[in-house]
């Protein structure tokens, strides 16, 4: 043990971090032969961190969306869960303390910091179900016994109630105030709503709240992409929880949320998260995240938000005045609709056949460039034709990218690239009929099926997958097909796009997925059997 001891004394005194990553010393602690030279060369600890393994950043004029990484944390928020992480705590000990000055803020009953607002949605729905009983909070997801249903207005289901739906329980969709009034029950364990400017009226928070208390039954309000009004708004209309992201509008950590409410629910919510042996013991939040999720509240309350707002007016105002100088641009400035992302955008409009680019080009071209560049919208294709366009949004953007940013679409409008040669004039194959579809997804392949229409080049139809299925539309070029369909699965939404080649009865391709990656399909015209011949019908004697 001495000796052990030794070496690791020795070794904390002669590594510094930045030495180990630029030295390839980690290779070399771990004994991993033939890493030295590759680990040397593969990190630089400075501001090009993510280009010293060949990972391109992104100005991000879209929002605060987590595939592109949320929002950029405080300095206060770094420095706080630099401090955090060099010493011990006892986690529960932290997340009273934390939940306390959260709660004293911002004037809830109770808080808690979770590891994201999909983790507070679920760490509140298995509170709302087995509550702080350890033997029933073992027994999740499975539901035997328990109460087993969550009701959401229709305006809500998303596909973000899939954290709620990961506990086990039945999501009930009502439209009106008679069908929740029908819906609620024993069985019956929360409601659920998104916060939205769909939440008010006859059918908003307010009335609902009124008739779930009446049931005894608690409300849940997802409120992820907005900041804090303190007191908070939802628990003023009624609410008895509401989640937030901490990496959106509180610029905190990135895998951090808040859950906020009525005191017991929001213990039973902790009971059932991690480090608590539960269901929600996969999603932990450490202490860094906690105290900078704290940071992040305290700096909210801080911050001038009015200051904040007149500089992102003055980024838009910069980008406007670059882009009118191409004739036929023009620029229009739009104000939220709700307080989720809540930030003026800049909507720049042309007329796509005048120009000779479409907002579609335009957003690919940007997100190619250097720097690189991703539009809140790009609508508008060369197919389509007509007045096309770009969203800008200002509300994660940093000092001096407004200057690249108007640089970049003057230049992509004013100079639009030479088109591609269509093959418009070729004769389209003909592809109507029923279709085969064999999808190469990773582990486990898909076989769905595709019927087409076709009228010249325009193709409509339907897809049918598994379990779900959905309209489509598209185009033949030639031999070159082009399909997109929607599908829907309880509050999802996700889609597909074929592009592919049309070969005797075949078509090959590949087929986009969105968020869930690309794969490889093919296609075979399905034949149709003879059905059997019927029995000879029998003469009567």
């Amino acid at each position: 043990m001495n000796g052990l001891g030794d070496w690791i004394r020795k070794s904390q005194t002669a590594v510094t971090r930045r030495g180990l990553f630029q030295g390839g010393g980690l290779a070399a602690l771990l004994g991993v032969p033939g890493l030295r030279s590759k680990a040397r060369a593969a990190l630089e600890l400075s501001p090009r961190l993510y280009e010293s393994i060949g990972v391109r950043p992104v100005i991000n004029c879209k929002g605060t969306f987590t595939i592109i990484s949320g929002s950029l944390a405080l300095p206060e928020v770094r420095e706080a869960m630099l401090e955090a992480s060099q010493r011990f705590v006892h986690i529960d000990e932290l997340m009273d303390a934390a939940g306390a000055r959260i709660a004293e803020i911002t004037g809830a009953e109770s808080a808690i910091v979770t590891c994201g607002c999909a983790a507070a949605l679920a760490h509140a729905t298995a509170g709302a179900v087995a509550g702080g009983d350890p033997e029933k909070i073992q027994r999740l997801p499975d539901l035997d016994g328990l109460k087993n249903e969550v009701v959401a207005p229709s305006y809500s289901r998303n596909v973000y109630d899939h954290a709620i739906r990961m506990v086990g329980v039945k999501m009930i969709t009502v439209s009106n105030l008679q069908e929740m009034e029908a819906a609620l029950g024993p069985s019956t364990a929360l409601v659920t709503v998104l916060a939205s400017p769909s939440d008010t009226g006859a059918f908003g928070l307010e009335p609902i709240a009124k008739l779930a208390h009446e049931h005894g039954v608690p409300v849940l309000v997802d409120a992820a992409a907005e900041g804090l009004a303190i007191p908070d708004i939802h628990l003023a209309r009624g609410a008895d929880l509401v989640a937030y992201s901490g990496g959106k509008a509180l610029r905190g950590p990135q895998s951090a949320g808040l859950l906020m409410g009525r005191k017991d629910l929001v213990r039973a919510a902790w009971i059932n998260s991690a480090p608590h042996h539960a269901a929600g013991r996969a999603m932990k939040v450490g202490k860094e995240d906690i105290m900078g999720m704290l940071a992040a509240v305290e700096m909210w309350v801080k911050r001038d938000h009015e200051a904040e707002w007149k500089t992102w007016t003055g980024w838009l105002d910069e980008i406007a005045e670059s882009v009118k100088r191409v004739e036929g641009v023009s620029t229009e400035v739009l104000q939220p609709s709700g307080l989720s992302n809540y930030s003026p955008r800049l909507e720049i409009s042309w007329d796509g056949d005048q120009l000779g680019v479409y907002g579609a080009e335009i957003e690919k071209r940007l997100w190619s460039g250097d720097p690189r560049i991703v539009l809140a919208s790009g609508k508008g294709s060369r197919r389509e034709g007509g007045m096309s366009g770009v969203i800008v949004m200002p509300w994660q953007m940093s000092p001096g990218e407004a200057t690249n940013v108007a640089e970049a679409l003057r230049e992509s409008l004013a100079s639009p690239p030479t088109p591609a040669m269509s093959s418009t004039d070729q004769t389209p194959e003909q592809v109507a009929g029923q279709w085969d579809v064999a999808i190469d997804f990773p582990v486990s392949p898909g076989r769905h099926t595709i019927f087409l229409e076709q009228s010249g080049g325009d193709l409509r139809g339907s897809h049918r997958g598994d379990r779900t299925g959905g309209d489509l539309s598209g185009w033949v070029d030639g031999n070159h097909v082009h399909l997109t369909s929607r599908h829907r699965w309880e509050g999802s939404r996700f889609g597909f796009t074929f592009d592919g080649t049309v070969q005797d009865d075949r078509i090959d391709g590949q087929v986009d997925v969105g968020e869930y990656f690309t794969a490889q399909f093919s296609a075979q015209r399905h034949t149709y059997g003879l059905p059997a011949r019927p029995a000879r019908p029998q003469k009567n004697v």
